[in-house]
């Protein structure tokens, strides 16, 4: 069948078009992609045993589907990608304000239509893309945004009373006839307004001010809902909730991996961008890390979750930090330091909410001590955990330890100073000056090169750190290691009050 060719009403009785509901055409081509083992969410990675089986299922039993979960975890991209399973293209009255179908009419203008010119009514063809309705619950969205109202300008210009169905002007529900239709945010529609989707829902009936319509709409709905929103904001009422057949529950990642692959999907990383800075695989684990320890900390809200836009901007954040220092030193390129992650701080204290505990410690300790957590957590995944260490007592023990060597010289009275705008020459040579560091990194990384084993070396300073081994003190512009016992004992009043309030760990 070619399109362009079908202009009229006749033209496509002869064709053999044969009309499909929504549902039914969904199921149809969802057969299609599985039979041939395409993917029918692509983009969508770590839901791939779980979510999206529950999905498909939901669209072969033809069911209208809620997503429930937490913020960022894909609910309206994965109603969006829908659209991907309707038909490229299908016939419409042309003029019609709800997509009627040509051998199916269930409006006044397109009944009137057909009527007056037979097989020489006009169709046109819509794309899928123009199938799809979206809508965000706020509190004032009304029955006449969503259904429709009587419209008294299209009445006074077309000299109609308003007992006259051509008066109505329909919302954007109608509107998304044969197609899909999104509310996003359900809990947050006001109860009364929740109550006029009811008959849409199982009886495709719309009701406008009194007008006696039979139209059954043919639309696919979808919608979201975040748990939190049962107890701050509203609720779905249950008879709405009834009426949709699948409630499908969506999750975070569930490992390092997955997040990682989300995260590099979705980071907005400009070319120039890539092509200077450098991003190793222990620093974007650290980065996705931070969500993991934000997820399971006692300090953040769990009921409103740790979105994954925290690791994604956190990602962006990360690379525009090393940026900034390699253009303030006019260096051609450089790589991303631990110390740069300092840097990631606006990213997770805007995406967190926090509990009472946690708005008493303050959201900027609240993110340092999730970036040290995930610092702690993946450093025993490159190097051996301290704390087994710290239990052994006896001699052996000590002499066994590999950070021996690092502690001793922080114990001696030596210090590290690493400037956050330091050159990359120049934060090597310090790090060097660290007796056993480099002997270290190359006992457990032989095959690092120069670049790579700088970065860990950082990285070790920081692990013993997180583990209490030496003191690190983080300031304005620098970020000071010293040995732990010394700066217990009073090191610290060399430092101004300023320099005191931003002590992360002391």
């Amino acid at each position: 069948m070619s399109i362009p060719k079908i202009k009229t009403l006749g033209e496509l009785k002869k064709s053999g078009y044969q009309p499909k509901s929504v549902k039914d055409e969904i199921r149809k081509n969802l057969i299609t992609k599985l039979q041939k083992h395409e993917s029918t969410f692509s983009g969508i990675i770590g839901y791939e045993e779980t979510v999206i089986p529950d999905v498909e299922r939901a669209l072969l039993s033809r069911h209208n589907i809620l997503f429930l979960g937490l913020r960022g975890q894909a609910k309206t991209r994965m109603a969006r990608q829908m659209i991907e399973l309707l038909d490229e293209y299908v016939p419409v009255i042309e003029g019609s304000e709800i997509n009627d179908d040509p051998l199916n009419p269930i409006s006044r203008h397109a009944k009137d239509l057909i009527a007056e010119h037979g097989d020489a009514t006009p169709i046109q063809w819509i794309h899928r893309s123009e199938r799809y309705g979206e809508k965000l619950a706020t509190p004032d969205v009304s029955v006449a945004d969503l259904i429709g109202d009587i419209d008294p300008i299209k009445a006074a210009n077309l000299r109609l009373n308003f007992a006259d169905e051509r008066v109505i002007h329909y919302g954007i529900i109608p509107r998304s006839n044969r197609g899909i239709f999104v509310i996003n945010e359900i809990p947050d529609l006001q109860a009364r307004i929740q109550v006029a989707l009811f008959n849409i829902l199982e009886e495709g009936d719309v009701q406008i001010r009194g007008f006696k319509l039979r139209m059954p709409l043919d639309i696919v709905f979808v919608f979201t809902a975040n748990p939190e929103d049962y107890t701050n904001r509203g609720s779905i009422v249950t008879p709405l909730k009834d009426r949709i057949e699948s409630q499908i529950l969506t999750h975070y990642p569930k490992t390092i991996d997955t997040a990682l692959t989300i995260t590099e999907q979705e980071a907005d990383i400009l070319h120039e961008q890539k092509s200077k800075v450098e991003l190793s695989d222990l620093v974007k684990r650290l980065i996705e890390q931070i969500s993991f320890e934000a997820r399971a900390s006692e300090l953040v809200d769990k009921k409103s979750g740790v979105s994954a836009r925290l690791s994604i901007s956190a990602f962006e954040n990360a690379v525009s930090s090393a940026e900034r220092r390699a253009l303030i030193n006019k260096e051609n390129n450089t790589q991303v330091w631990i110390s740069d992650l300092i840097g990631l701080i606006p990213s997770i204290t805007g995406k967190i909410e926090l509990v009472y505990e946690g708005e008493q410690e303050g959201p900027y300790q609240v993110a340092m001590n999730l970036l040290d957590k995930a610092i702690r957590t993946q450093f025993i995944q490159y190097f051996p955990n301290p704390e087994t260490l710290k239990k052994k007592r006896n001699q052996q023990a000590a002499e066994e330890n590999p950070y021996r060597s690092i502690s001793q010289w922080f114990d001696k009275g030596n210090s590290l100073n690493l400037l956050f705008h330091t050159k990359d020459d120049e934060k090597v040579q310090q790090l060097y000056k660290v007796d056993g560091l480099h002997a270290l990194v190359k006992k457990y990384f032989k095959q690092a090169n120069e670049k790579e084993a700088a970065l860990l070396m950082e990285f070790v300073l920081h692990g013993l750190a997180s583990f209490s081994m030496i003191s690190k003190k983080i300031l304005e512009s620098r970020i000071e290691f010293k040995d732990l016992m010394g700066s217990m004992l009073g090191n610290t009043t060399t430092f101004s009050d300023e320099e005191f309030e931003n002590d992360d760990f002391n």
